[in-house]
């Protein structure tokens, strides 16, 4: 859909709150642009109006299965791959698939927890703003992990990566809190890229290239890869 009419239709979404000063920062900048000369109004007007359209949290509706695993953000798929995890997130032994979701700039960037669980390590790691579409950006990049204690029982990590625009990652959690599946637990600004590490087995139920809606695409299911394990071990 054209960012125009997207934004029409988007006028009553909420705003995340992070976003109110640089929507006033816009606002100011494009009215001493129009001041200065009157031909500026327009581009003011269509960066603010941009601006409003990034920082956009829509509602979204959850589906709240425990063994579910459902979209940290919105974006596109770019890799599903078997790989062991990195090392900061310390998570148990074990074989784990990445899928890795890159978010452009006209993508809603609020992020929202994968499954519910309780948050038991937290981390931060500075580094590069190379583009998040790269897959050097899971390892090189700026990044803040998390890793959840899941109430199905599953030890999950996810990390919200900064991209080439990028340059600020906020995220309002910290260990011991408790989140519901599709809770909002933070967001990137202005580009970036949520990696998912997931423990086997699971059913990865997404494939590179599929767009996904933050707290609302399944991206994996627990339950029908215990019984794929199971099915395959009794042949």
């Amino acid at each position: 859909m054209h960012i125009f009419d997207t934004i029409k239709t988007s006028v009553l979404v909420p705003i995340h709150p992070a976003g109110r000063p640089f929507i006033a920062i816009f606002a100011v900048a494009a009215v001493i642009l129009t001041m200065i000369w009157e031909h500026l109004f327009f581009p003011g007007l269509i960066l603010t109006l941009w601006c409003v359209y990034f920082f956009r949290n829509p509602v979204r509706v959850t589906p709240q299965r425990p063994d579910l695993v459902i979209s940290p953000a919105d974006g596109r798929v770019l890799s599903v791959e078997d790989l062991p995890p990195p090392a900061e997130l310390d998570l148990p032994d074990g074989k784990y698939t990445r899928i890795a979701i890159f978010m452009n700039v006209f993508d809603v960037h609020v992020n929202r927890a994968p499954m519910a669980g309780v948050i038991t390590d937290k981390f931060y790691f500075p580094g590069a703003f190379f583009n998040a579409s790269l897959d050097k950006a899971s390892t090189q990049n700026e990044r803040l992990g998390l890793v959840m204690k899941t109430d199905h029982g599953p030890t999950i990590g996810f990390i919200q990566i900064a991209g080439l625009v990028a340059r600020r990652i906020l995220c309002d959690v910290s260990e011991g809190d408790q989140l519901t599946t599709g809770e909002h637990y933070g967001i990137i600004r202005f580009g970036s890229r949520v990696d998912v590490w997931l423990p086997k087995p699971v059913k990865v139920l997404v494939a590179p290239g599929q767009t996904t809606l933050a707290g609302e695409t399944m991206i994996a299911d627990y339950a029908r890869g215990a019984k794929a394990m199971a099915e395959s071990i009794a042949r």
